[in-house]
Parts: structure tokens; C-alpha cells; sequence
């Protein structure tokens, strides 16, 4: 009988595994076993420098006895041949990985799962608490690809270690700096890293995340609130808990921990790090997380921020004002407090459900600290009726889409426009050659045609999905409607005197991209263009 729970048993190989020593080695494990039930197994791999046929088939009969079977510490050469035969499909197979020593390292930052240190000039090292963290990395991985992909410009880890008993993901960050170092020793850059701090942000949320890739934030927000919200009297708790359900849900991007630690400007380029949190949802959710950042964790015992930001309570509050000003767009100070109220509603519910889960060793201070957010959170609860509010991320903040006017003198803008987002996904020369024949011949055909003798807008929109990595450029125009698609095909066997002028641009882009269609929708020609990557 299975037992799930068991602690599973370690079985140690090493040396050579062949045909020469294939059945003793079956029997020393099967003696190491006997008599334990069909209990999880882990097979330590770490010294084991050779396998042949014959100890795979030793590996096969023990994963049958055993379902439950891992193997663990494979060296590249050992993987690469239970990769080969199949054997990483079937059980669980661990590489090994390199081990890497923090002692006398850096902290150049720190957070509630972990560290990350500068292990030299040119890389650093995500720690990580959780000494399973494997699923961790490899989520993060996952999401900065596709953060990376969507046009975030963001720092991917090359490689997984073993940091002590825990991982660590290893990131090139040369001579990175974090806006909250910046702040902290350069005080004549405030205004610029303002700047450039809401500059990135604006363009997350300009980011549309296709459907699936990102879970929603408000979900997790509203379980927070949940738990906390039989605490508030009134029945404000219910209140929240419908002002939340009423948020407007959206497919934009978020990234849930969003402060100046987490931006880095490595060289003359700015980064946004710590992907493991990116969702999908309002911006107010985003908001919630850098005011608790700024202010909100801080709020009772003003000295938290210096120690986890490196600059004062003054400079982190002026921060949060400003960025909040420049992310709204606005010098109405009525709409900067409005805005900022409807954000602290959230941040002190998440922080009362937070606190009173991790509660401080200093219980009298747990206790104040949760009084002083529940105060102002009922103040607030009883000032206003919804959490929504209007931000303009338009296209022009949108990395993925253009507007431009539709005249043959503006192709260059679109091919450089399209070409700056492939650079992003290295794209092949190739693939990047037959997609410029294909945007030219679009665009200039609808300079040419959809408006004349009018100037009118088109609209160039770039996206990229992952697995496998398709590029999908839409070309929208509001011009005459007009389908290229129904024109036939040249007859290209024809001799030069036979042939009818024209038709070829068409023709030509049908042969370079994998898939084109069109429609005419709420007055606009959409042509889209699919091509896969090589």
C-alpha cells in the first residue's frame, strides 16, 4: 500500500552503471529497499559519472516497483542521456547544479522571500528562504520571458545554483544600481528617477496580456480582504468586499510589487526585476503595493523605510506623492487625494490581513500597528463608495502598438517600430528581412490607397506569443473599405510581356508570412499578419 506521507528512502550510486556491474547494483538497491512498501524514493545521483542501457533498464524496473521515484543531482552528461531515452518523461529526473557562496557578498536587496546579492561586477544572485524553491524559479523564469516578450525590459536568469540548502537564480546585472540606492546617495537625481520609475510603469500597464498567461491580482486582493473583513464594524467589512467585487476587471499587465528596489539601472538602461509576482488587473492594484512600499508598512514606525528602502520616511512619502502625480497626469492635488485615499482603503486592508498573520515579537507593537490601519481604514470606508477610478495609459505610452499617419514618407518610423520589438525576441536576420518586406508592402499600400487623396491614421500593433514564439502584426486603417486578400494571385509562369503590372506586393507577403487575414470591423480595414520564428 502506498503511503504518500512517508519520508522517502535516499539510495545513493556513484562510479560506472553497465553491463558489467548493471545487476549488482539492482540488487544493493533492491536490498536497500525490501520490506519499505511502495514508499517515495529519491536516487541521489550526485556521484554517478556513467550510465549505459543496461542501468537504464536497472532505473525502469525500480520506477515500476516504485512510482513514486525521483532522481536526483544529474550531472549534464548522465541528463543528457536519460533526456535522450526518454527517462525524463516518464519520472522525475533533478539536474545537479552548481553551488555558489554568498558568504562576504553584497546584499544589494532584500525581501520577505529572500535576498539577492552581487556575487561579482557583472552578476548577481536571487536567494531564496523557501529551501523548495525550484517551482519558484522556474515560475519567475517564466514570467519574465514573457514580460520580456510583451516588451518589459527586464533581466532573464541564465542560470539555477545551489545557494547553501536553498537555490538562487543567477541574473547579469553589469554595474546595476536600484533607483532606491539612487535615491539614497544621489539626491539631485530625485526628480529623474520620478520620471523614469512612472514612465516604466505606465508602460506595464499599457502591456495587454494575452488570456491565460497571468492570473488576476483582484482575486488575491479579495481573498486578503476576506479574511479580514469581519474585523470592521458596521458591516463595512461587506462594503469593502463589494467595492473590490466592483473594480472593473482588465487584461493589463501588473506587476504586484512595484518600488525602487525592484528598478535597476544597469548601464544607461533601466530594468524592472522581481517578475515572480506579475498578474493581470487595475492599476489600482499596482498603486496598493508601492504605497505600502512608501508609506503604508511605515506608517506607525517611520524608521521601517530607511531600513528597507535606504533613504528617510521624508524623501519615501515625497516619492509616493510625486510618482502618484506624475503617474495621474495631473497638478490637482483634489484628484492626487482622491485617488491616494481610494489606494490607502486597499493597502490598509491588505496590511491588517498581512500583519495579523506574520505577527511582530513585540506583541504590544502588533497590536498598535493593526489599530492605527484599522482607524484610518474605517475613516475612509465611511468617506467613500468606490475603489475605480480613470488613468490614461493610452497607445502612445503602449510599447505594442503605434498611431502614425498613413504616408509613404513615415515607413521608416514602422519598420524601426517593428523591428525595435523584434530585437527584443531575438529574431532571426532572415525572419526580420521577409517581416520588413511584409510591413512595407502593408503599409504602403495603405498610404497609398485607403484615404487618397486624404492623410489619414493607421494604426501598427506588434505582438508576440511564446511556445512557439509567433510574431502578429495588425494593420488598422479607417479608410475605404478594401479587402487585398480577393485580388488573385499573378500568374507568376507567365513571360514579363504576359504579365499584368502590380499584384505582386500581395503575393510577395503571402510567401514570406505563415498566415494573413482580413476584416472590416467597427468601420476600420484590419489586416493581420502571423509568422512563427525560427
Amino acid at each position: 500500500m502506498s503511503d504518500n506521507n512517508a519520508a522517502p528512502v535516499k539510495v545513493f550510486l556513484s562510479g560506472r552503471i553497465d553491463s558489467g556491474n548493471a545487476s549488482q547494483t539492482e540488487q544493493s538497491i533492491n536490498e536497500q529497499l525490501a520490506g519499505k512498501g511502495s514508499i517515495p524514493v529519491v536516487i541521489d545521483a550526485t556521484d554517478l559519472a556513467y550510465i549505459s542501457s543496461a542501468g537504464l533498464r536497472v532505473l525502469l524496473r525500480i520506477k515500476k516497483s516504485y512510482p513514486q521515484l525521483r532522481i536526483t543531482g544529474v550531472n549534464s552528461e548522465v541528463y543528457e542521456i536519460l533526456e535522450m531515452t526518454g527517462f525524463t518523461e516518464i519520472m522525475d529526473v533533478e539536474k545537479a547544479y552548481r553551488v555558489v557562496s554568498v558568504e562576504g557578498c553584497e546584499v544589494i536587496g532584500e525581501g520577505f522571500n529572500g535576498k539577492v546579492y552581487r556575487i561579482d561586477k557583472d552578476n548577481v544572485v536571487k536567494t531564496y528562504k523557501n529551501a523548495d524553491a525550484l517551482s519558484e524559479i522556474q515560475h519567475e523564469r517564466k514570467v519574465a520571458k514573457l514580460a520580456l516578450i510583451l516588451g518589459v525590459p527586464t533581466a532573464i536568469s541564465y542560470d539555477v545554483v545551489r545557494v547553501g540548502d536553498s537555490y538562487g537564480s543567477v541574473f547579469e546585472l553589469l554595474n546595476s544600481r536600484s533607483f532606491s540606492k539612487i535615491l539614497a546617495n544621489e539626491p539631485d537625481k530625485f526628480d529623474w528617477c520620478v520620471e523614469e520609475y512612472v514612465k516604466m510603469l505606465k508602460k506595464i500597464h499599457s502591456i495587454t496580456v494575452p488570456k491565460g498567461e497571468l492570473p488576476s491580482i483582484k482575486e488575491k486582493t479579495l481573498k486578503s480582504v476576506l479574511r479580514m473583513k469581519d474585523s470592521l464594524p458596521d458591516g463595512l467589512g461587506d462594503k469593502l468586499v463589494k467595492m473590490i467585487e466592483d473594480i472593473p476587471e482588465s487584461d493589463h499587465m501588473i506587476h504586484g510589487d512595484y518600488h525602487t528596489k525592484n528598478i535597476v539601472l544597469a548601464g544607461d538602461e533601466v530594468l524592472v526585476i522581481d517578475m515572480d509576482t506579475l498578474s493581470v488587473g487595475h492599476p489600482i492594484f499596482d498603486l496598493i503595493h508601492m504605497y505600502n512600499a512608501y508609506v503604508g508598512y511605515s506608517e506607525y514606525d517611520p524608521e521601517i523605510v530607511l531600513g528597507f528602502q535606504g533613504y528617510t520616511a521624508k524623501i519615501s512619502r515625497k516619492f509616493w506623492h510625486d510618482s502618484l502625480k506624475a503617474y495621474l497626469e495631473t497638478d490637482n492635488e483634489e484628484k492626487i487625494a482622491d485617488v491616494d485615499k481610494k489606494v490607502r482603503c486597499l493597502s490598509y486592508a491588505g496590511l491588517i490581513d498581512w500583519q495579523t498573520r506574520h505577527p511582530d515579537t513585540d506583541e504590544q507593537k502588533t497590536h498598535d500597528t493593526i489599530e492605527l490601519w484599522k482607524t484610518r481604514l474605517i475613516d475612509i470606508l465611511r468617506e467613500i463608495d468606490t475603489l475605480d477610478f480613470e488613468i490614461d495609459n493610452s497607445a502612445s505610452s503602449d510599447l505594442s502598438e503605434l498611431n502614425i499617419d498613413a504616408t509613404t514618407d513615415n515607413l521608416e518610423k514602422v519598420i524601426d517600430f517593428v523591428n525595435s520589438r523584434l530585437e527584443a525576441v531575438e529574431c532571426s536576420p532572415k525572419d526580420c528581412m521577409q517581416l520588413d518586406i511584409a510591413v512595407e508592402e502593408i503599409f504602403v499600400n495603405i498610404a497609398n490607397y485607403a484615404y487618397a487623396p486624404e492623410i489619414g491614421k493607421a494604426g501598427v500593433r506588434v505582438e508576440v506569443s511564446d511556445n512557439p514564439v509567433t510574431v502578429t502584426i495588425t494593420f488598422t486603417d479607417k479608410g475605404v473599405p478594401y479587402d487585398p486578400l480577393k485580388k488573385a494571385d499573378p500568374d507568376i509562369t507567365l513571360s514579363a510581356e504576359e504579365r499584368e503590372i502590380g499584384g505582386l506586393g500581395i503575393f510577395l507577403t503571402k510567401k514570406v508570412i505563415d498566415d494573413i487575414s482580413y476584416e472590416y470591423k467597427d468601420g476600420r480595414n484590419i489586416l493581420t499578419l502571423k509568422k512563427e520564428l525560427h
